[in-house]
């Protein structure tokens, strides 16, 4: 057949236990497993928001086109302007997907005669968009400052740092401030990726980086909607040029169509929401550390963040401890190789601000054997 190439490579998968398929979430499973931190995308107060919202103007289901043909309307315009300001940028473009915002970014901003160095664990939207572009490029070890600097000796051109502030597999947090200072004395350009602390960080949910008054020191930041924010796109937030030059010459943004009136609204309800959720980031802290004592006899990850790593090196054993988990009615998925390298296969236990303590309890019982 003309398709066996490709079911020998997914044998050869299924016989590493690394064949990736989809699954239906159970509904009466408790989610340990999602990234809407905040509870905001099933939350009755932010569908009545997006309600609310839509019921104030005239709006269509489909935007017709992309921002630069029919699709461009005064409300994503109006959007872009108040996270701007929310996020202290001076100016933002929203993407229809954070994988889109960084492959856009990345791919046209950096030139053939420039670097870019990267986090060795950042995201593979971003791996994917430097290959996109011209410049070369390289990794760093991760959260190494040293090795950042050992490594920004051998740049040339204009440098691009790019890190994220909150690492979607590892839970823990990049040193901001150490890797800010770093690149303003080199006079290299820092990129950071928020996917993982918008909503979260920071007392308004604002980021790790405004947090840390960092705003200032970032040529761009990205924000994504599809954690905690609830919903679905991203912004890349920059000074007016780097938004003028991104519509020009970013093609995940020129050759797309145009988030509906709909996902706006969606993304300015969360925003006129999850800002003055407080105690939800209180419960949501509460929580990790309830988890992080109770598994102190574990192979765990260092992480102050919603997500936190269980190791259990090998996939088979990894699915066998997701499974005994599953078993007990918790949604908790095998994060297996390829997906981490070999002998880093984890489980990735994600808590929620509207998880219970007994829940937590019922989780850690499993993982402990206790």
């Amino acid at each position: 057949m003309q398709d066996d190439f490709l079911l020998a490579q997914l044998e050869q998968r299924r016989s590493q236990q690394a064949l990736r398929q989809l699954k239906l979430p159970a509904p009466h499973m408790v989610d340990f497993c999602s990234n809407d931190y905040l509870g905001l995308a099933r939350s009755a107060a932010m569908q009545e928001a997006v309600h609310t919202l839509l019921g104030e103007r005239p709006y269509m289901h489909g935007s017709t086109g992309s921002r630069l043909l029919a699709g461009n309307y005064a409300w994503i315009e109006e959007a872009e302007n108040n996270l701007a300001a929310f996020h202290a940028a001076p100016a933002g473009l929203i993407y229809n997907s954070g994988y889109d915002a960084n492959v856009g970014l990345f791919s046209c901003v950096p030139q053939k005669e420039d670097t870019v160095i990267y986090d060795q664990l950042i995201h593979a939207s971003i791996r994917d968009g430097i290959r996109l572009g011209r410049a070369q490029s390289f990794s760093f070890l991760h959260n190494d400052v040293e090795d950042l600097e050992k490594k920004l000796q051998r740049t040339s051109g204009r440098v691009f740092v790019a890190v994220e502030s909150v690492y979607s597999m590892d839970g823990d947090m990049a040193p901001l401030k150490a890797i800010a200072a770093l690149c303003a004395t080199k006079e290299a350009y820092l990129i950071v990726d928020e996917a993982h602390a918008t909503g979260v960080a920071g007392p308004r949910g604002e980021g790790l980086v405004q947090a840390s008054g960092l705003a200032d020191a970032c040529f761009a930041r990205v924000h994504t909607f599809g954690k905690a924010v609830g919903c679905h796109g991203a912004i890349v937030l920059g000074s007016e040029a780097l938004r003028q030059y991104l519509l020009n010459f970013s093609r995940s943004f020129i050759y797309t169509t145009a988030l509906p009136p709909t996902a706006i609204a969606a993304i300015m309800a969360s925003y006129n929401l999850f800002p003055y959720m407080t105690a939800a980031r209180e419960q949501l802290q509460g929580l990790i550390r309830h988890f992080r004592e109770g598994t102190r006899s574990l192979q765990v990850l260092p992480s102050e963040t919603p997500i936190q790593i269980v190791l259990t090196p090998g996939n088979e054993y990894t699915r066998k401890q997701a499974g005994a988990l599953q078993e007990a009615g918790l949604d908790i998925r095998p994060i297996l190789h390829p997906t981490v390298p070999k002998g880093q296969e984890r489980l990735r236990i994600v808590l929620h601000s509207f998880n219970t303590i007994e829940e937590v309890d019922r989780c850690v019982n499993v993982l402990t054997g206790s």
